[in-house]
Formats: structure tokens, C-alpha cells, sequence
């Protein structure tokens, strides 16, 4: 059998072995140590210096920090993209507090700005306005960053700008995670880069910095003993993976370049006769095409060619299934349209990790023709 083909896998340099050995050399191995700091500037001169960076342990951490430093409390509401995999919601529910799902457009499958408008007005007259929102750059696809910020800056609500899957991606130009009140992003092993686990939250001053590194590393105050004035988090990310992403950083144009490269390749070879369609870019929009995601015509058809693919040993996965049809969500309230159901059953992530050979992306597609001709 030939060597499995994953969707997303890790592309590493090889030079993070470099840091990783300075690391355990220089015995900093702990949530200290000048990589950490090394990484966030790398991270902030990437997104053009335009935020300051908090470098965690993981993306789902950021988005329950910067909930907290929004003041979400038990009983509040906060607006979810229900189209996302559940980390962008569960930490609505760390704080006791209740998502209310929106769902998505059809042009980048992100956040539909009309029900989003709907869902507020309809919570206001239920005497429940919403505290925050969090909108997701799905896929790499940018949202509607004007539509929907300018709905968010009409009602005076903050936002959270989920970028976990949309580093090195932009909108009129302006890199993603730069828009929201704060942003977040991710560098789990299947990301665009990754410090095998890890994530950043992005933020308007250095003060907020501070408070969230603060929050991160178990609230203890400036006291030659430990005391605690708030309750804190084990959050910070380890020197030793801000050194991988310190190796991985250096090359992320190069994998946006090589991930677009393999969506043309798709794009070019799977077309509109074969009944498949692709998310497509408005012109305003950079996506960096983290997951090159294909809609089929059926959920028949779909299963078709994931099944084809499995048989082949190769990864492909069903596009994410919305949040408020998760059973962990059932009594959540939403606003719905049917585009992400329909996503869900028609769509499907095919293989876009940026070390994928010309030869596998051949064998793929061969594999994906002959499954719908049989």
C-alpha cells in the first residue's frame, strides 16, 4: 500500500530542529524565553504592524480570552457563524454565556450579512442584545469583512475575527486577523504553519496585550509571593514551539503560493462537466486557500468520491456540519437559510497539504473522474 495522502498535513523545513535544540540547550523550555517574543514580532510584521500579538497554546484559548477581556458573563449572547468547526463556539459556553448561530452566504460560505442584521434586530426585541460576534474566515475565504463590521459598528457590537484557517490571507489588501476588535489564529498541526499546537490572539494596544498575557499565565500578581487577584489560565504558548513557528514563519508566503497553486490545479481539472463547483474569490478578496474545498451536485455523488479516495488510502473530509445541527447544540437559537446544510451534505475538503506532489495531485484527480464515469 502507498503512503497515505492527508488532507492538511504538517510541512515542516527542517530548521526547526535548530530552535528546538537551542531550546533544550539554553534550558528554556517553559512558557518563558526569547523565542516567545521573537514569534509575536514575526507574527505582527507579517500582519503589518498593525496589532499586537499574544502567542497561546491555542486558538480556541484566544477566542475565550478575548471573550473575556469583552466582559461575555453567564446569561450573555454572542453571535456565532454556525458553518465552523465547534472551537469557535465552546468558549461561548466556557463562560456560561449562549452562542446564537447565524448562518452563511452563498459566495465565501462565511457569514451571511443580511440574517446577521436579521438575528440582531430579533434578539434587541427580545431584550437580549447581543454582546459580541464572532465571524470565521472559513477555508482561508475571507468574509465579507465590510458588510458584516459595518452591521457589527451599526449596533455597537464587538467583534471576533476567527482567522484560525486564514493566515496569510487578506481583504482589500489588509491581512486577515487586522479587522476585529480582536482576532485570532491557530497553528495546530493541519494550519497553513504550524507549532504543532499553538495560537495567537491579535489585539488593538499594548495594554490589552499585557492583560491577556497576563490572564494566559495564571493571573498572579506583581507580588514577590504568589497571590491572585483574578482567576487565570494555562494559555501561554512554550518557547520551544514559538521556535518551530519561528521556522515555519519564514516560509508561509511560500505555502500560500504552493496551496493556491494546488486550488488552480484543482479548479482546472475538475470542471463545471463533472457537476463540481468551487468557493471563488471576489475581487476585493486573497484567500489563501488553506483547504481547497469542491461542492458536488448530491450528497450521493459526494460520498461517491470520498469513498473512492478512501479506497485509494487518501484523506478527504465532508465540509464542516453547521453548529446548530450539532446535538451539543440542539436548544441553541439560530437564524438559517439552508446554505450551510447544504454545504454540508454536497461538500467536500480534498487533499491540499503544500507538500502534495504533482504525481498526487494527478493521482486525485484520476481517482475523482473515474469514480463519477463509473
Amino acid at each position: 500500500m502507498t503512503s497515505k495522502i492527508w488532507v492538511s498535513p504538517p510541512h515542516m523545513t527542517g530548521e526547526e530542529l535548530n530552535y528546538i535544540e537551542s531550546s533544550i540547550t539554553g534550558n528554556w523550555i517553559s512558557s518563558t524565553g526569547p523565542y516567545i517574543d521573537k514569534f509575536e514580532d514575526e507574527i505582527k510584521y507579517y500582519l503589518d504592524n498593525k496589532i499586537e500579538v499574544a502567542a497561546l497554546n491555542s486558538g480556541t484559548s484566544a477566542i475565550h480570552l478575548a471573550l473575556i477581556q469583552l466582559g461575555i458573563k453567564e446569561g450573555d449572547e454572542v453571535i456565532c457563524q454556525s458553518f465552523t468547526f465547534s472551537a469557535s463556539a465552546n468558549p461561548i459556553l466556557y463562560l456560561k454565556a449562549k452562542p446564537i448561530f447565524v448562518d452563511s452566504e452563498e459566495e465565501t460560505w462565511n457569514m451571511c450579512p443580511i440574517l446577521l442584521e436579521e438575528a440582531i434586530e430579533d434578539r434587541i426585541k427580545k431584550g437580549k442584545k447581543p454582546k459580541a460576534i464572532i465571524a470565521v474566515h472559513l477555508y482561508g475565504m475571507p468574509y465579507k469583512v465590510n458588510q458584516i463590521h459595518s452591521i457589527a459598528n451599526k449596533y455597537s457590537i464587538p467583534m471576533i475575527e476567527d482567522a484560525a484557517e486564514a493566515f496569510g490571507s487578506s481583504y482589500n489588501k489588509i491581512k486577515c486577523g487586522s479587522f476585529g476588535d480582536f482576532g485570532i489564529l491557530s497553528f495546530n498541526g493541519n494550519k497553513i504553519i504550524t507549532t504543532s499546537s499553538g495560537g495567537a490572539l491579535l489585539c488593538k494596544s499594548k495594554s490589552i496585550k499585557k492583560n491577556s498575557i497576563y490572564l494566559a499565565t495564571q493571573a498572579k500578581d506583581d507580588a514577590p509571593h504568589y497571590q491572585h487577584s483574578k482567576i487565570g489560565y494555562n494559555y501561554r504558548m512554550s518557547n520551544i514551539l514559538a521556535g518551530i513557528g519561528l521556522a515555519q514563519i519564514k516560509v508561509l508566503d511560500k505555502r500560500v503560493k504552493a496551496r493556491r497553486e494546488i486550488f488552480k490545479y484543482y479548479y482546472k481539472n475538475l470542471n463545471k462537466e463533472l457537476n463540481i463547483s468551487f468557493s471563488i474569490e471576489n475581487p476585493e478578496m486573497y484567500s489563501n486557500r488553506w483547504m481547497t474545498t469542491i461542492l458536488t451536485k448530491s450528497f450521493e455523488q459526494r460520498e461517491k468520491i470520498r469513498l473512492a479516495l478512501e479506497k485509494n488510502n487518501i484523506e478527504s473530509k465532508p465540509l464542516w456540519k453547521p453548529l446548530h445541527l450539532q446535538p451539543v447544540f440542539t436548544s441553541t437559537p439560530k437564524y438559517c437559510n439552508g446554505v450551510s446544510v447544504n454545504l454540508f451534505k454536497k461538500g467536500l475538503c480534498l487533499p491540499s497539504g503544500s507538500n502534495l506532489s504533482k504525481f498526487e495531485l494527478e493521482q486525485i484527480v484520476g481517482i475523482i473522474k473515474n469514480s463519477l464515469f463509473l
